[in-house]
């Protein structure tokens, strides 16, 4: 079952599924390797919230809350 990835929680793996944005902020996105099939591992988060840390490719990415529920994922595992 997809679901945005703001929702996943710390330590939990997904796979994305479609990225539900568009323009520059999309096109940064797959720059960044966030593409339909990466992995990526929620690592945590901000104390209100807002960024999230992810991991995806090797390296580690903060993500606006905002853009992180636009990012469909399936949980590994799941």
């Amino acid at each position: 079952m997809e679901r945005p990835l703001s929702e996943l929680k710390d330590g939990a793996t997904g796979v994305v599924c479609e990225i539900r944005l568009d323009g520059r902020t999309r096109r940064r996105l797959i720059e960044m390797g966030i593409t339909p099939g990466a992995a990526m591992r929620v690592k945590r988060r901000a104390p209100l919230g807002d960024p999230l840390e992810v991991s995806l490719r090797g390296y580690d990415l903060a993500l606006r809350a905002e853009d992180a529920c636009k990012i469909l994922v399936r949980e590994a595992g799941a």
